[in-house]
């Protein structure tokens, strides 16, 4: 007993050592954002151009900023802008794993019947992944399509029902798919906003697979057709991305283009015209990289502030971001930036790197602009018996 009893007073000991002059630590040390030069009071942006059609936006890529929008919410018929969500299934569908480039699909009678744009496929013949996804995209086959459709998810009603899950995912809440391709259907629909939600992250999710959307001509059973979308010949900067029109439709055009380390996504709904949509896009983009600028402030992974970690491996950890961060301002003045951090009273290990414990706002000249979950920047294991003891007994003081 008297041995026991003087572990007991030296552990109680150590305790009270380890609790002298102990305080409520701070729960954060926030990261100063990257200093931004200050510029004279700028000029007033002037408002975006004229453009003829139902509706539009344009938006930084890495940002999500809307630079200029008519009706971006409004429910426009897609037409083949339709596929861009059909390959965004397939190559999905590739980088799990599910299927591969070189796969032959066997041509089912249904993707033959199809009518309107056309790769051209013969019923019954096998047809590389590749190849398809070629005629999908460059000739806008919707033959190619609906068999890309099967081939994924065994009939194309139950891939459509994909393309629905990921539009929730995506959070395209202003569209719903009927079919692959884009036929006219009273259900099928999408909103400008939406197009360009879902191009951004196909280009961001997929950048080995969206080199496709620039390829300009693409020949199958002796046919060469050339990339509907004309500004790939009329603008060096445009790399993609798609087109769609029907009668009821109209014209639409999809467009992603960079300049330096900026890439804007626009989309262009009801245009009268092929040329219409083309001057319609290029008008928009002219005026997004003219008057605006985009900048990353923290990498993916940097700690924008550190915690106390309670009962962990380590006493504290960098709290970080799973993505890069940028922010988009008026070119010459992208105005004062600061972070604000919404943090548990407490952080208990273990922690993981993939659970987010917080959230940080971004506030750009007293507006905020975004809001995102902070992750832990590494694992923080549970600590030994000694430290979540002496943290037990130091919580009973904070």
């Amino acid at each position: 007993m008297t041995r026991l009893n003087a572990t007991l007073a030296s552990t109680f000991t150590v305790l009270v050592f380890a609790l002298a002059g102990c305080s409520k630590e701070a729960a954060e040390t926030p990261a100063a954002a990257p200093p931004i030069a200050e510029t004279a009071q700028p000029s007033p942006i002037p408002p975006p151009p004229a453009v003829s059609a139902r509706s539009y936006i344009v938006m930084d890529h890495d940002s999500g900023r809307v630079l200029a929008a008519l009706e971006p919410d409004a429910r426009q018929e897609p037409a083949s802008l339709t596929k861009v969500m059909t390959a965004y299934g397939v190559f999905r569908a590739l980088k799990e794993g599910r299927i591969k480039l070189d796969d032959m699909v066997t041509i089912s009678e249904h993707a033959w019947k199809q009518e309107g744009s056309r790769m051209f496929v013969e019923v019954g013949k096998q047809v590389s992944v590749e190849n398809l996804i070629q005629g999908m995209i460059v000739q806008s086959g919707n033959d190619a399509t609906v068999a890309l459709a099967e081939h994924v998810a065994g009939t194309e009603p139950t891939f459509v029902q994909m393309m629905n899950a990921y539009a929730k995912e995506l959070g395209m809440t202003g569209s719903h798919f009927t079919n692959s391709a884009g036929m006219p259907d009273p259900e099928h629909y999408m909103t400008a906003r939406d197009a360009a939600l879902l191009s951004s992250a196909l280009i961001r999710e997929f950048p080995d697979y969206y080199r496709w959307y620039s390829q300009k001509e693409f020949a199958w059973n002796g046919i060469t057709q050339q990339n509907r979308n004309g500004l790939l010949w009329r603008e060096p900067s445009v790399d993609g991305i798609k087109t769609g029109h029907t009668e009821t439709a109209g014209y639409c055009l999809i467009v992603s283009a960079k300049r330096e380390n900026m890439r804007l996504v626009s989309a262009v709904l009801g245009a009268e015209s092929m040329r219409a949509r083309e001057d319609a896009n290029m008008a928009l983009i002219n005026y997004g990289f003219n008057f605006f600028e985009t900048k990353r402030l923290y990498a993916a992974g940097e700690p924008l502030t550190t915690a106390r970690v309670w009962k962990g491996r380590s006493p504290e950890v960098g709290l970080a971001l799973q993505r890069d961060l940028y922010v988009t301002g008026q070119r010459g003045h992208t105005g004062s930036v600061k972070a604000e951090f919404e943090l548990p009273e407490r952080l208990v290990a273990p922690l993981s790197a993939r659970a987010p414990v917080g959230k940080v706002s971004i506030v750009v000249d007293g507006a905020t602009i975004a809001t995102h979950d902070l992750y832990p920047a590494t694992d923080v294991p549970a600590g030994g018996f000694f430290r979540r003891t002496v943290d037990t007994v130091r919580l009973w003081f904070n």
